[in-house]
């Protein structure tokens, strides 16, 4: 008897604030390996945002909420109040998202100062009452997930948060294994979420510090899962959700990703970032991407610190000129997915 093929372990793109937006998000879909995406936060106040302003942030929402190269986005709401996060969410719904998260996670100080991120950790409560709030307000089609973190000085309610977030409606929980105090700090404490998916009856996705294949393989082992999310690592490394394909034994995977199909890419962003940012703007964009990239690959220290004193467009433009010398780079368009992208929004796995 013929044994059912094993589905593969979901990997998810994170959501950066000041980094992964749906530019790079273009960029590293088109590479291939990730399931899905989410948006960095929309920060929701007291009004309720209009369209542009989703648009603004999660441009996908025009093109069926998912990427050139067909990779969902799941745009993502911060925010403290019950009511105007469950409004807004009920106007994001109207655009046919792939799906809402909800952040709990972020550690930034002026997010925090006013009550939302992962601040909120501190309030089971009320974490219980925005999920229940936003579940509630969006039609039962589409996916409400959220994003925790650890605790916000330690890890003591992270179960109870956890709980809190699952009861209410969430269908999805994805744990970064830090605090907030912890910041960006490694390690990561991946032993801590075993604990976290013996609570609850949802799938929990494992994200914080995994830079490589053996990180990714260890934060499975001690976290007890399979899904992963990637942050900097990917960033850092466009090929590794690929590399941890490879390494499971997932068939079809492509050859590793080397610096000439990432220097494309980079290439490639140069032309995007040029359509959508101002001058000095965009050569930061780039140097950050660069910056990053010099963690995985030395012709990337190299570009970057040709790069680094740079701070007009122009010096770019003639810069990128020679690096690209024999290469035909042209404004990147929509391009088949390697392997089928699958539907994530229902997984069995736990």
């Amino acid at each position: 008897m013929t044994q059912p093929t094993p589905t593969p372990a979901p990997i998810l793109l994170a959501p950066m604030e000041g980094l992964l937006d749906f530019l790079l998000r273009d960029m590293l879909t088109r590479v291939g390996g990730i399931d899905r995406c989410v948006s960095e936060f929309i920060r929701v106040s007291d009004t309720v945002l209009p369209d542009r302003v989703f648009h603004r942030y999660v441009p996908e929402l025009r093109n069926g909420s998912r990427t050139p190269a067909g990779v969902p986005v799941r745009p993502q709401l911060l925010g403290s109040d019950p009511a105007c996060m469950a409004a807004n969410a009920a106007a994001l719904a109207r655009l046919a998202p792939a799906g809402i998260d909800l952040n709990f996670g972020c550690p930034a100080a002026i997010v925090n100062r006013h009550g939302g991120g992962a601040a909120l950790l501190d309030t089971p409560e009320l974490l219980h009452a925005i999920v229940a709030a936003v579940r509630m307000a969006v039609p039962a089609h589409i996916p409400v997930s959220a994003k925790m973190r650890l605790g916000v000085r330690d890890g003591n309610g992270a179960v109870e948060c956890a709980v809190a977030l699952a009861e209410a409606g969430a269908c999805e929980l994805v744990v970064h294994a830090r605090t907030k105090t912890d910041g960006y700090r490694p390690p990561a404490y991946w032993e801590r979420i075993p604990a976290i998916r013996a609570a609850v009856a949802i799938p929990v996705v494992a994200n914080g510090e995994i830079w490589t294949v053996e990180d990714a393989l260890r934060c499975r082992e001690r976290s007890g899962g399979t899904a992963l999310m990637l942050g900097r690592g990917i960033v850092a490394d466009p090929g590794l959700a690929w590399a941890i394909r490879a390494a499971d034994g997932e068939p079809g995977t492509p050859p590793p990703v080397g610096w000439p199909r990432v220097r494309l890419q980079v290439a490639a962003f140069w032309i995007r970032i040029s359509t959508c940012f101002p001058g000095r703007q965009r050569v930061g964009r780039l140097k950050q991407w660069l910056n990053l990239l010099r963690r995985r690959f030395p012709e990337a220290e190299t570009a970057f610190q040709t790069v680094r004193t740079m701070t007009e467009p122009e010096q770019v433009d003639a810069w990128m000129a020679g690096l690209q010398a024999g290469d035909a780079v042209a404004a990147p368009a929509p391009v088949p997915v390697p392997v089928p992208v699958r539907d994530t929004s229902t997984w069995s796995i736990r």
